[in-house]
């Protein structure tokens, strides 16, 4: 899979299914979206509109966190995936 100029493609965390002291969790108690993950594959750098290049914020590989509502989701496989902005990324942690 290779995103667009300008976009990560990253799969995200799985939301804990169970608390620490062994119980499960329903859907409707898991909280709000997962706001980090894997990123799977990098597109090209982006061409701002002033003509300069705006690098990948982060590569395959590295854990990142992005804004809450940042993405678009896909789903392959019956497996969530997001294409997220690389200026919707607010941190990497290699």
């Amino acid at each position: 899979m290779q995103p667009a100029s300008g976009y990560l493609f990253i799969e995200p965390d799985d939301q804990p299914t169970q608390t620490s002291s062994g119980i499960y969790l329903p859907d409707s108690a898991k909280g709000d979206k997962p706001q980090e993950g894997k990123v799977l594959a990098a597109g090209d750098d982006e061409t701002t509109d002033s003509g300069a290049k705006k690098k990948a914020p982060a590569k395959k590989g590295d854990k990142v966190f992005y804004k809450k509502w940042g993405g678009n989701e896909v789903k392959i496989d019956n497996k969530e995936y997001l294409f997220v902005k690389f200026e919707d990324i607010l941190a990497v942690v290699s």
